[in-house]
């Protein structure tokens, strides 16, 4: 049986729990990780993209 850790109190909650038995509070769930997680690797993804043309774009003196 695994389980979940509420954020507030600290103790841990079964899985097919949505609010946390001791204190009433919801129970994280894994989404908003994996969702975080994706916008950063866009926003790197991004970053990376943006330096290559500045890169190329800007003149360069020598």
């Amino acid at each position: 049986m695994s389980s979940r850790i509420c954020l507030y109190c600290q103790r841990a909650q079964p899985d097919s729990a949505q609010n946390c038995g001791d204190c009433g509070m919801p129970l994280p769930t894994d989404r908003p990780q994996q969702r975080r997680q994706r916008r950063f690797l866009w926003f790197c993804i991004g970053l990376t993209l943006f330096c290559v043309a500045m890169m190329l774009w800007l003149p360069r003196s020598l």
